[in-house]
């Protein structure tokens, strides 16, 4: 106690020191204004801080600086003649280096003189102007509970729900968490989490850096016809470029992990961003008595080569190093009996699991006469493997599970965009050489006995897609219209290698029937491609079992109709309804039910036989109520309803695992004088379906010595429901400024009330004193089983550090 005292006292002092010694410097805006459609620089444009007299005008080349700025959040107001005026919200101005911004101007016929045109700060495109949102790096920071995570701070967006463990699994509108697509400026990647589920997506930590995020753009549907292979959302990540004048840098230590980032130039026309970052969540977790070790580090890195006003390169990397291993020393010194059978249970099923993956990728840009072409080159590539003894002994004859995968795709993509005042298209086309390894080991329990699945795959696929989009304004641009179609294939099977097969158009029209109000819609048939998890799993003897089981493209045919409105030009209301169906989805044989039901755990998902005649639904309303700051004051209120179904074997539609029913979420902040912000969440989400166990199974000897846990009642697919989870996070931030650096330091508090939520109980054999299972007396073919229960839910304080020099 006395040891916390004084370290309580260390803190006390370096915060009293840090507020006395802190004194406010001035921060610097720069950047360039240019026209929208011919990217040519416009001179003498007019730019303000507003609620502050504070502005520049540009020069010949576009360019302008802004000087002499209190550190704080600001709002970005261009004007000039010909052109609507222009609101860039939240922008985070700094000491340690400019903050460097590319406008773009849409020009306008109105007599300015009679109406004054004011571009909204909220994203919208004729492409998709439904179900699309913009959070900036700011909104992402200041999330309450976020952690600097993305796939938490979407939560507080409409349609998404989430898992009711600690996983980042994003569920969009009644979709599976392996519908989701991401991309890092504009390169694809495949997965943003550390400790992912191959087959799916999704996992406990997010692996992206929020210092190199500028702004993301979140389609929950009505997608790109140039973005392929999503059925649920896509995720466009607008990454920062290194500033142009000097090295800086950012230091970060919070409650689990520590990191670096870095940045600065490499010559006149090119700068770089870097970043390292490693947990210590092991040695906590070691402290605090878990089962479980998990390490992961990751590593992000841009450079930017302007080659010149015409030209330009990006390249980028993203990597990951993630360990998940036992702590067999948990039970020493325990005495409490709940923590010795809980500890127990989980050192029995969880495999010792090990995986890395890496992202690179370079992007070439051309502009000239209204046009933009782009050359985009990437490789990705994950291994994964997990290992599995029973009893924890390594001894071959207790083998229950070895698996070892990689997947790696080559990338190379064309695309060229035009736009004018009136008419826009796009078209392009992409090939990807993948190739696919999977080597595994697995006893499995099945209705039919123990099966040994044992297998190694080479999986070689050559995929090929094209695409076209055409965008039309009409009547002074108060109704747009766009039509796209795109179509994919590969030479797995004869099924998947004809175009016509995939083809997927697109349509989207929105009507201004009021200055400030809208109608949209949009209608789209979108095509994903299986995991290749399912599409590479062979029989013992080397058959691809699902290429004979004919397993296909999945496809999903959404249909949304909207209307929204800005009161303001920082608010804006809207209303969504959303309809989507679903066929060909991968269906799992040995235990009957959807692929789409799973995804939201450890491990691997699909590597087993499955057939493509599962089909499903969702559908729901959406109301979102934002407020972007404005007066220091800023909120989200987003309300959803929505159901989720998928057919069962018997060809029933059955609620899926993803079927929330409802999801509120409320998001407000505030800042105050000297630096100080707080702000809150809460958010309400109906109870998910789950299936009971087969508790005649269960207990069978020969199941549960490969298992080691409760095997499940397919027959009663999601016949059972979770209660209703909530929670409330708080977050307060404090900054300092000093001469060319900064402090942030915060507490991040989630779940403030301790709200607990009971989950399906693991389920457990009775040991004995031996510690050894308990046989069933009445049966010698089974042990004695118990439920275990399973409570989720607990108050997470977090405290960390953020330096930038």
């Amino acid at each position: 106690m006395q040891l916390q005292k004084n370290w309580a006292l260390k803190i006390f002092i370096l915060i009293q020191l840090i507020a006395f010694n802190g004194y406010s410097q001035n921060g610097i805006i720069k950047g360039i204004i240019a026209d929208k459609i011919t990217k040519e620089p416009i001179p003498f444009a007019n730019v303000l801080l507003e609620g502050t007299t504070t502005g520049a005008s540009t020069d010949f080349e576009g360019n302008f600086i802004i000087k002499n700025i209190k550190p704080g959040v600001y709002t970005l107001l261009c004007s000039v003649v010909g052109y609507e005026k222009y609101l860039l919200p939240e922008l985070s101005v700094g000491v340690s280096k400019p903050l460097s911004v590319s406008i773009f101007l849409s020009s306008t016929t109105e007599n300015l003189e009679t109406v004054e045109i004011i571009s909204s700060p909220f994203y919208k495109s004729q492409e998709s102007p439904v179900s699309v949102r913009t959070i900036n790096t700011t909104e992402i920071i200041r999330n309450p509970g976020g952690n600097r995570d993305i796939s938490k701070v979407i939560q507080s967006l409409p349609g998404v729900a989430t898992t009711v463990s600690f996983r980042n699994d994003i569920i969009i509108r009644g979709g599976a968490p392996n519908e989701n697509r991401f991309y890092l400026d504009d390169i694809e990647v495949p997965n943003i989490n550390h400790f992912a589920t191959q087959g799916s997506s999704g996992g406990p930590v997010g692996m992206i850096n929020v210092n190199f995020i500028r702004e993301v753009d979140f389609y929950a549907g009505a997608f790109p016809a140039n973005r392929n292979n999503a059925l649920s959302s896509v995720m466009n990540f607008k990454q920062v470029n290194g500033n142009t004048d000097k090295l800086a840098g950012s230091f970060m230590i919070g409650s689990s992990d520590v990191g670096l980032t870095l940045d600065g130039p490499t010559g006149e026309k090119s700068s770089f961003v870097l970043s390292a970052r490693r947990s210590y969540l092991q040695f906590l977790f070691k402290a605090l008595k878990l089962p479980f070790l998990p390490t992961y580090n990751d590593f992000q890195y841009k450079h930017t080569f302007n080659l010149n006003s015409k030209n330009r390169i990006t390249v980028i990397g993203l990597g990951a190093i993630d360990d998940f291993a036992l702590n067999e020393e948990v039970n020493d010194n325990v005495i409490d009996p709940n923590d010795l059978e809980r500890n127990n249970y989980i050192l029995s099923n969880l495999p010792v699991n090990t995986q890395w993956n890496y992202t690179i990728g370079a992007k070439w840009e051309n502009f000239s006469d209204s046009k933009t072409h782009r050359v985009i080159a990437s490789r990705s590539h994950l291994n994964n493997n997990s290992i599995k003894y029973q009893d924890n002994i390594e001894n071959p004859a207790n083998l229950l599970f070895d698996y070892a995968s990689q997947e790696i795709e080559n990338n190379l993509k064309y695309e060229l965009f035009y736009e004018s005042n009136t008419w826009n298209y796009s078209y392009g086309l992409n090939y990807q050489y993948a190739n696919y390894t999977n080597r595994t080991f697995n006893q499995v329990a099945s209705e039919a006995g123990i099966i040994l699945v044992d297998f190694n795959s080479t999986l070689p696929i050559n995929k090929f897609g094209t695409f076209a989009q055409v965008n039309r304004s009409f009547y002074k641009d108060k109704l747009s219209l766009s039509a796209g179609v795109r179509t994919d294939f590969n030479d797995y099977s004869d099924q998947m290698n004809n175009p016509l097969n995939q083809l997927s158009p697109r349509i989207s029209a929105s009507f201004s029937i009021l200055p400030n109000v809208s109608l949209n819609m949009n209608v789209g048939s979108y095509t994903q491609l299986p995991a290749y998890t399912v599409m590479g799993f062979r029989s013992n003897s080397g058959e691809l079992v699902n290429k004979t089981n004919e397993i296909s493209y999945i496809r999903s045919n959404h249909f949304v109709f909207g209307v929204e409105t800005n009161p303001t030009s920082y608010s804006k209301l809207s209303a969504e309804g959303f309809y989507k169906t679903y066929q060909n989805y991968p269906f799992i044989l040995s235990d009957s039910i959807s692929l789409a039901n799973l995804g939201g755990d450890f491990g691997v998902i699909g590597n087993e036989a499955a057939s493509p005649y599962s089909d499903g639904k969702s559908y729901g309303l959406e109301f979102l109520a934002q407020q972007k700051m404005s007066k220091s004051v800023y909120g989200i209120l987003a309300v959803t309803f929505v159901r989720s179904q998928f057919t069962d074997k018997n060809n029933l539609y059955t609620a899926s695992s993803w079927d929330t029913k409802q999801i509120i979420s409320l998001t407000a902040g505030k800042q105050f004088k000297n630096n100080w912000e707080v702000g809150m969440k809460f958010r309400f989400q109906g109870g998910s379906p789950y299936t009971p166990y087969d508790l005649e199974r269960s207990a069978t000897k020969t199941v549960w010595n490969v298992t080691q846990q409760g095997v499940f009642d397919w027959n009663q697919l999601n016949t059972l429901r979770y209660q209703s989870s909530h929670g409330l996070d708080i977050r307060v931030d404090k900054k300092w400024f000093f001469n060319k650096w900064s402090v942030n330091l915060y507490l991040d508090v989630e779940n403030v009330y301790n709200f607990q939520t009971e989950l399906q109980p693991f389920l457990t054999v009775v040991r004995g004193s031996n510690g050894q299972p308990v046989e069933d007396p009445n049966d010698p073919t089974k042990y004695l089983i118990k439920p275990l229960k399973n409570i989720s839910g607990t108050v997470l304080p977090s405290i960390g550090i953020m330096i930038d020099f």
